[in-house]
């Protein structure tokens, strides 16, 4: 049973494209913060504000 559990395949492509998305998520925010310091910086300040308290502005 453990032998062919290590066999079975069927999740490889999703996690291929998980981790296609997580590099690809990981680049596209180095290059914003790169591009634009200031604004970008306020965006994630914003964001994890809103995420850690109750009012968002």
């Amino acid at each position: 049973m453990f032998t062919q559990f290590l066999k079975d395949e069927s999740g490889a492509q999703v996690v291929e494209y998980a981790l296609i998305i997580a590099v690809v998520s990981i680049a596209l925010v180095v290059a914003l913060n790169a591009l634009t310091t200031a604004s970008f910086a306020n965006f994630i300040t914003r964001v994890a504000s809103c995420l850690t308290t109750t009012s968002c502005t």
